[in-house]
């Protein structure tokens, strides 16, 4: 439904383009179109980066056709050094505006710069890119290449990804802040197993093969750790075994468009790096010397069931300067910091505390000794909600920056002078404002209006709270209903399941107009509901963990205490007609949720459900 709600909704999002000085400049869609506006916090100044009539109409003479001010050919924009000009390309072309609207010049469009698949130094001169699975390198100005490694070959190629479903030409690297260096792998897969798809057609079947480590296999992906000196060309080799193919984020070494777990220290000379075990249950902080490829242990936390550093980030960073180590553990049940010693690796002292989680640290002021977070569960109302806080290393001043009730999506300018914060609920629209480190708002930049799409008849889904399956726990939930609900009437009521471990039904709980097939699903007559229950995040890690080792739970006790408590609030959900229905581990949970409870749910909608995990994930 996504392509007939999003477009009844202005004012939101609101994502943020940097610019020099902490101005940055958004896309805004507005009842006409779209409009793009610039931003300076110096000035408190919000307003249209550029004259959309006068551009619109330069460009439609420049162009020979015709565009409207708020219907511009383009999305994405560079603003010149001197602000007077923006660049950008529409219809094959590269197009110069001044922000006056008075001119518009085009050019051919340039080829490809150098940058595509490849990742780019920090000083802007070099890229990295992979080829015949080597790792090379690209000057930027003159298009020179460089190759710096060698012996790459198939299923042991460098900085590759390919492991399992996962495929990406994009080179896994992290360059050193001086742009000297380059932290990355040779990742081995040749011992590993394959798996096979013969794809069914008209004529020859095709037999597709890919690697991929089952559970029980002695042989996974693994990596082996190397930095290479881009200017000397020379690859220095890790003092240590292969790693497995692990993070402490996620099954991947790459979390997020990112190689989780391995940073620089600031002036390049050290590399720090978790290792994480096959099973997650074992995380290793180690720092590597870059010049001789030593590592030295700092710390190692080992669990009985999985090892997070974070949720959607990871929370771990070496401080050098100050030779500390931020740490993220869930250790006494909830996600908190800890300082430790970095020589040592002695825990000098727990910076959080309390039955709440920090979720993600965005910002580490180094020099005030203050850490900024995401964090959840410790102001009343509903756990989910993220929202901002500081805290100084030594745990005091813990502040809340983002006080109002609902769910915050922050983004920091890269000084760390300001943050772009929208907050909204699944039931009300966001507001955003710019706020300085002290949460205090700065200027006021959108209040989403969905005045078109309450005039169709929609209608917002509704919280609710239920018990977990011990009549004690509370789960948090929501309910769709469909348009024209009519409370004398009764209907079936279907349940959108995902079990975790990674997320739950639910997911963000930010406003969206559409979330998915529930909301479609509702227009159909039914109501849909949508359950966090255990076993999934964002909560304590005994709640998180609650049948680990049981993957035949799947939650589902949980979901049908909360469905026979909402039917004995509301008459008008018929219990007799319940259905379920997921997606992949929720497709896993549906078919299951009818073979074990038939005489509950009537109907099971299973879709790519990993039914056998016997034959999925490597963990064990």
């Amino acid at each position: 439904m996504g392509y007939n709600t999003n477009p009844l909704v202005f004012g939101a999002p609101v994502r943020p383009s940097w610019l020099p000085g902490d101005r940055f400049w958004y896309r805004n869609t507005i009842p006409e179109g779209a409009e793009f506006v610039l931003v300076d916090p110096a000035r408190r100044t919000r307003a249209r980066a550029f004259d959309h009539e006068r551009l619109a109409a330069a460009l439609s003479r420049a162009a020979d056709t015709s565009y409207g001010a708020f219907n511009l050919p383009f999305t994405q924009f560079e603003l010149s050094s001197d602000g007077r000009s923006i660049s950008f390309d529409a219809r094959g072309r590269r197009w110069t505006c001044d922000v006056q609207g008075t001119r518009c010049t085009g050019e051919a469009r340039r080829g490809d710069d150098g940058r595509r698949n490849a990742v780019v130094s920090p000083d802007g001169k070099r890229a990295a890119f992979v080829r015949d699975y080597n790792l090379w390198v690209r000057d930027l100005s003159t298009g020179a290449e460089k190759q710096l490694t060698t012996d790459g070959i198939e299923d042991f190629g460098y900085a590759t990804n390919n492991a399992g479903w996962v495929k990406s030409d994009m080179p896994v690297v992290v360059w050193s802040p001086e742009s000297q260096k380059i932290a990355t792998f040779q990742h081995d897969g040749r011992a590993v197993g394959e798996m096979y798809l013969v794809e069914t057609r008209v004529g020859h079947p095709v037999l597709e093969a890919w690697k991929y480590p089952l559970p029980g296999d002695s042989a996974i992906f693994t990596i082996h750790r190397v930095i290479i000196d881009v200017g000397a060309g020379r690859v220095i080799h890790l003092q240590m075994p292969p790693d497995p193919h692990r993070s402490s984020l996620c099954d991947h070494v790459v979390c997020g468009g990112q190689w989780a777990d391995v940073e620089w220290s600031p002036d390049g000379s050290q590399l720090f790096f978790l290792s994480t075990s096959r099973d997650h249950q074992r995380e290793q902080l180690r720092v590597a010397d870059a010049a001789t490829g030593a590592v030295r242990d700092i710390l190692q936390e080992t669990v009985e069931t999985f090892f997070e550093s974070g949720n959607g980030r990871v929370n771990w960073h070496a401080l050098p300067a100050s030779n500390e180590i931020l740490w993220f553990s869930q250790r006494d049940d909830w996600g908190h910091l800890y300082l430790y010693d970095l020589t040592t690796g002695q825990l000098k002292h727990q910076i959080t505390r309390g039955a709440w989680n920090v979720l993600q640290v965005l910002r580490i002021d180094e020099r005030a000794r203050t850490i900024y977070f995401l964090g959840a569960g410790r102001e009343a109302g509903d756990p989910y909600f993220r929202k901002l806080y500081s805290v100084r290393m030594d745990g005091s001043r813990l502040t809340l920056l983002t006080p109002e009730d609902a769910n915050h999506d922050v983004t920091w300018s890269p000084s760390g002078r300001f943050f772009v914060d929208s907050y909204s609920r699944p039931d009300v629209p966001p507001v955003t404002v710019l706020r300085d480190p002290n949460g205090r708002a700065v200027v006021p930049l959108e209040k989403a209006d969905i005045s078109r799409l309450l005039a169709t008849g929609w209608t917002p889904p509704t919280p609710f709270t239920v018990k977990a399956r011990d009549g004690r726990t509370d789960l948090y939930g929501l309910m769709y209903r469909p348009t024209g609900f009519d409370s004398t009437k009764r209907y079936p009521i279907i349940n959108h399941h995902y079990p975790g471990p990674q997320s739950g039904s639910i997911g963000s709980r930010s406003f969206s107009a559409a979330r998915g097939d529930a909301r479609a699903l509702a227009e159909l007559g039914f109501v849909v509901v949508q359950i966090d229950g255990m076993g999934t995040p964002m909560r304590s890690k005994s709640f998180h963990a609650a049948y680990y080792g049981n993957m035949g739970d799947n939650g589902l006790p949980d979901q049908i205490a909360g469905m026979k408590e909402l039917a004995s609030r509301h008459p008008w959900i018929d219990l007799e007609r319940a259905g379920i229905y997921g997606h992949s581990g929720g497709g896993f949970s549906s078919a299951d949720a009818i073979l074990r409870y038939p005489e509950f749910f009537k109907v099971a909608v299973s879709q790519a459900g990993n039914h056998d995990n016997r034959n999925y994930e490597d963990d064990w």
